[in-house]
Protein backbone atom coordinates (compact mmCIF):
# COMPACT_ATOMS: atom_id res chain seq x y z
CA UNK A 1 0.00 0.00 0.00
CA UNK A 2 1.21 3.49 -0.84
CA UNK A 3 0.42 5.87 1.99
CA UNK A 4 -0.69 9.48 1.84
CA UNK A 5 0.98 12.52 3.36
CA UNK A 6 3.00 12.34 6.55
CA UNK A 7 0.64 13.73 9.20
CA UNK A 8 2.91 13.58 12.22
CA UNK A 9 6.16 12.06 13.42
CA UNK A 10 7.12 11.17 16.96
CA UNK A 11 10.22 9.69 18.51
CA UNK A 12 9.17 6.12 17.77
CA UNK A 13 6.48 6.31 15.08
CA UNK A 14 5.24 8.03 11.94
CA UNK A 15 1.59 8.70 11.09
CA UNK A 16 0.48 8.84 7.46
CA UNK A 17 -2.82 9.68 5.81
CA UNK A 18 -4.67 6.60 4.62
CA UNK A 19 -4.63 6.55 0.80
CA UNK A 20 -8.39 6.04 0.36
CA UNK A 21 -10.25 6.70 3.61
CA UNK A 22 -10.06 10.24 5.06
CA UNK A 23 -11.26 8.97 8.46
CA UNK A 24 -8.30 6.59 8.78
CA UNK A 25 -4.54 6.90 9.17
CA UNK A 26 -1.57 4.52 9.16
CA UNK A 27 0.83 4.29 12.11
CA UNK A 28 4.31 3.02 11.26
CA UNK A 29 6.56 1.98 14.15
CA UNK A 30 10.21 3.03 13.90
CA UNK A 31 13.33 1.31 15.20
CA UNK A 32 14.09 4.14 17.62
CA UNK A 33 14.15 3.84 21.40
CA UNK A 34 14.31 6.87 23.67
CA UNK A 35 14.32 7.82 27.34
CA UNK A 36 14.52 10.96 29.45
CA UNK A 37 12.26 13.04 27.16
CA UNK A 38 14.43 12.00 24.23
CA UNK A 39 17.75 12.93 25.87
CA UNK A 40 18.85 9.33 25.41
CA UNK A 41 18.07 7.82 22.04
CA UNK A 42 19.29 4.89 20.00
CA UNK A 43 18.25 2.80 17.03
CA UNK A 44 17.68 -0.94 17.41
CA UNK A 45 17.21 -2.53 13.97
CA UNK A 46 14.03 -4.59 14.05
CA UNK A 47 12.54 -2.92 17.13
CA UNK A 48 9.81 -1.27 15.08
CA UNK A 49 8.53 -4.64 13.89
CA UNK A 50 8.54 -6.02 17.45
CA UNK A 51 6.79 -2.96 18.89
CA UNK A 52 4.31 -2.71 16.04
CA UNK A 53 3.34 -6.38 16.27
CA UNK A 54 2.97 -6.10 20.05
CA UNK A 55 0.74 -3.04 19.67
CA UNK A 56 -1.50 -4.79 17.13
CA UNK A 57 -1.76 -7.84 19.40
CA UNK A 58 -2.74 -5.68 22.37
CA UNK A 59 -5.35 -3.71 20.46
CA UNK A 60 -6.79 -6.91 19.00
CA UNK A 61 -7.22 -8.25 22.54
CA UNK A 62 -8.83 -5.01 23.72
CA UNK A 63 -11.27 -4.92 20.80
CA UNK A 64 -12.20 -8.54 21.52
CA UNK A 65 -13.01 -7.41 25.06
CA UNK A 66 -15.23 -4.56 23.78
CA UNK A 67 -12.85 -1.72 24.65
CA UNK A 68 -13.34 1.29 22.36
CA UNK A 69 -10.08 1.82 20.45
CA UNK A 70 -8.91 3.48 17.25
CA UNK A 71 -7.55 0.18 15.87
CA UNK A 72 -8.81 -0.89 12.44
CA UNK A 73 -6.40 -3.53 11.13
CA UNK A 74 -2.81 -4.72 11.10
CA UNK A 75 -1.07 -4.38 7.75
CA UNK A 76 2.33 -5.73 8.76
CA UNK A 77 4.51 -6.03 11.85
CA UNK A 78 5.34 -2.31 11.63
CA UNK A 79 2.17 -0.84 10.10
CA UNK A 80 -1.41 -0.63 11.34
CA UNK A 81 -4.51 1.21 10.18
CA UNK A 82 -6.31 3.32 12.78
CA UNK A 83 -9.15 5.77 12.91
CA UNK A 84 -7.99 9.37 12.82
CA UNK A 85 -8.35 11.01 16.21
CA UNK A 86 -8.18 14.38 17.84
CA UNK A 87 -5.83 13.42 20.63
CA UNK A 88 -6.49 14.48 24.22
CA UNK A 89 -3.13 15.82 25.47
CA UNK A 90 -2.96 13.60 28.54
CA UNK A 91 -0.98 10.48 29.39
CA UNK A 92 -3.04 8.28 31.69
CA UNK A 93 -0.94 6.16 34.04
CA UNK A 94 -2.59 3.29 35.89
CA UNK A 95 -0.67 1.70 38.77
CA UNK A 96 -1.11 -1.60 40.59
CA UNK A 97 2.26 -1.52 42.36
CA UNK A 98 4.40 1.33 43.68
CA UNK A 99 7.73 1.81 41.94
CA UNK A 100 9.78 4.38 40.04
CA UNK A 101 8.64 7.99 40.06
CA UNK A 102 5.64 7.19 42.25
CA UNK A 103 7.94 6.11 45.08
CA UNK A 104 10.02 9.25 44.68
CA UNK A 105 6.87 11.32 45.09
CA UNK A 106 5.46 9.09 47.84
CA UNK A 107 8.33 7.73 49.95
CA UNK A 108 5.83 6.54 52.55
CA UNK A 109 5.20 3.50 50.33
CA UNK A 110 7.57 0.56 49.91
CA UNK A 111 8.77 -0.87 46.60
CA UNK A 112 6.11 -3.09 45.10
CA UNK A 113 3.30 -1.98 47.41
CA UNK A 114 0.03 -3.20 45.88
CA UNK A 115 -2.75 -0.69 45.26
CA UNK A 116 -6.33 -1.82 45.59
CA UNK A 117 -8.14 -0.11 43.95
CA UNK A 118 -5.87 0.95 41.11
CA UNK A 119 -4.19 4.35 41.26
CA UNK A 120 -4.88 6.49 38.17
CA UNK A 121 -2.77 9.57 37.43
CA UNK A 122 -2.87 12.15 34.65
CA UNK A 123 0.15 13.79 33.02
CA UNK A 124 -0.29 16.77 30.69
CA UNK A 125 1.63 16.20 27.47
CA UNK A 126 4.03 19.12 27.46
CA UNK A 127 7.60 18.17 26.50
CA UNK A 128 8.99 21.57 27.47
CA UNK A 129 7.81 21.01 31.04
CA UNK A 130 8.50 17.25 31.16
CA UNK A 131 4.83 16.17 31.04
CA UNK A 132 3.78 17.43 34.49
CA UNK A 133 1.48 15.47 36.77
CA UNK A 134 -1.85 17.28 37.14
CA UNK A 135 -4.86 16.78 39.39
CA UNK A 136 -8.28 16.36 37.83
CA UNK A 137 -9.41 19.78 39.04
CA UNK A 138 -6.30 21.37 37.49
CA UNK A 139 -7.00 19.72 34.13
CA UNK A 140 -10.56 20.99 34.18
CA UNK A 141 -9.61 24.52 35.29
CA UNK A 142 -7.00 24.71 32.53
CA UNK A 143 -9.65 23.67 29.95
CA UNK A 144 -7.52 20.69 28.94
CA UNK A 145 -10.55 18.46 29.31
CA UNK A 146 -13.84 18.28 31.20
CA UNK A 147 -15.16 16.32 34.16
CA UNK A 148 -17.29 13.93 32.11
CA UNK A 149 -14.40 13.05 29.79
CA UNK A 150 -12.04 12.44 32.73
CA UNK A 151 -14.60 10.17 34.38
CA UNK A 152 -15.05 8.22 31.14
CA UNK A 153 -11.27 7.98 30.60
CA UNK A 154 -10.77 6.69 34.13
CA UNK A 155 -13.33 3.91 33.68
CA UNK A 156 -11.80 2.82 30.36
CA UNK A 157 -8.21 3.03 31.65
CA UNK A 158 -9.00 0.81 34.64
CA UNK A 159 -10.75 -1.68 32.37
CA UNK A 160 -7.77 -1.77 29.98
CA UNK A 161 -5.39 -2.37 32.86
CA UNK A 162 -7.49 -5.15 34.37
CA UNK A 163 -7.87 -6.94 31.02
CA UNK A 164 -4.13 -6.85 30.43
CA UNK A 165 -3.35 -7.65 34.06
CA UNK A 166 -5.43 -10.85 33.89
CA UNK A 167 -3.85 -11.81 30.58
CA UNK A 168 -0.31 -11.31 31.86
CA UNK A 169 -1.14 -13.05 35.15
CA UNK A 170 -2.11 -16.16 33.17
CA UNK A 171 1.46 -16.12 31.83
CA UNK A 172 2.91 -15.60 35.33
CA UNK A 173 3.95 -12.02 34.60
CA UNK A 174 2.98 -9.09 36.83
CA UNK A 175 1.72 -5.95 35.12
CA UNK A 176 3.04 -3.27 37.47
CA UNK A 177 1.82 -0.07 35.80
CA UNK A 178 1.13 1.28 32.34
CA UNK A 179 0.37 4.44 30.38
CA UNK A 180 -2.15 4.92 27.60
CA UNK A 181 -3.57 7.81 25.61
CA UNK A 182 -7.02 8.73 24.38
CA UNK A 183 -8.53 10.57 21.45
CA UNK A 184 -11.86 11.31 19.83
CA UNK A 185 -12.62 9.94 16.40
CA UNK A 186 -14.11 12.08 13.66
CA UNK A 187 -17.47 10.69 14.81
CA UNK A 188 -16.80 11.96 18.34
CA UNK A 189 -16.23 8.59 20.05
CA UNK A 190 -13.76 8.52 22.94
CA UNK A 191 -11.24 5.75 22.23
CA UNK A 192 -7.92 4.36 23.40
CA UNK A 193 -5.48 5.69 20.82
CA UNK A 194 -1.80 6.03 19.89
CA UNK A 195 0.21 2.84 20.59
CA UNK A 196 0.57 0.39 23.47
CA UNK A 197 3.82 -1.53 23.31
CA UNK A 198 6.76 -2.54 25.49
CA UNK A 199 7.54 1.14 26.12
CA UNK A 200 4.12 1.58 27.74
CA UNK A 201 4.33 -0.53 30.88
CA UNK A 202 6.39 -2.30 33.50
CA UNK A 203 6.41 -6.11 33.44
CA UNK A 204 7.92 -8.23 36.22
CA UNK A 205 7.98 -12.01 35.57
CA UNK A 206 6.88 -13.85 38.71
CA UNK A 207 6.62 -10.42 40.32
CA UNK A 208 10.43 -10.15 40.27
CA UNK A 209 11.66 -6.66 39.41
CA UNK A 210 15.16 -8.01 38.73
CA UNK A 211 13.77 -9.86 35.69
CA UNK A 212 11.87 -6.92 34.17
CA UNK A 213 10.97 -7.23 30.50
CA UNK A 214 10.26 -3.61 29.59
CA UNK A 215 11.98 -0.36 28.60
CA UNK A 216 13.01 0.36 32.17
CA UNK A 217 16.05 -1.83 31.51
CA UNK A 218 17.14 0.70 28.87
CA UNK A 219 16.43 3.64 31.18
CA UNK A 220 18.52 2.05 33.93
CA UNK A 221 21.62 1.46 31.81
CA UNK A 222 24.51 3.62 32.99
CA UNK A 223 26.19 3.20 29.63
CA UNK A 224 24.44 1.95 26.51
CA UNK A 225 26.50 -0.57 24.54
CA UNK A 226 25.82 -2.72 21.51
CA UNK A 227 25.52 -5.69 23.86
CA UNK A 228 23.01 -3.76 25.96
CA UNK A 229 20.93 -2.85 22.93
CA UNK A 230 20.92 -6.49 21.85
CA UNK A 231 19.62 -7.37 25.32
CA UNK A 232 16.83 -4.81 24.94
CA UNK A 233 15.87 -6.21 21.57
CA UNK A 234 15.68 -9.66 23.14
CA UNK A 235 13.24 -8.38 25.77
CA UNK A 236 11.04 -6.81 23.09
CA UNK A 237 11.10 -10.08 21.15
CA UNK A 238 10.07 -12.01 24.27
CA UNK A 239 7.14 -9.67 24.94
CA UNK A 240 6.05 -9.88 21.30
CA UNK A 241 6.10 -13.69 21.54
CA UNK A 242 3.98 -13.58 24.69
CA UNK A 243 1.42 -11.30 23.05
CA UNK A 244 1.34 -13.41 19.88
CA UNK A 245 -0.51 -16.00 21.97
CA UNK A 246 -3.30 -13.49 22.69
CA UNK A 247 -4.62 -13.34 19.12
Amino acid sequence: MTYGALLAEGKTKQIFAHPTNPDWAVIVSKDAITAGDGARRHVIPGKGALSGATTANIFTLLVRNHVPTHFVERLSDTDMVVQRCQMIPIEVVTRRHATGSYLRRHPEFTEGHRFEPLVVEFFFKDDANHDPLMRVDELIQANITDKSTIEHITIIAKNVFEILERTWHAQQVTLVDMKIEFGRTNAGELVVADVIDNDSWRLWPQGNKDQMLDKQVYRNMREVTDEGLAQIKGLYATVKEYTDTWV
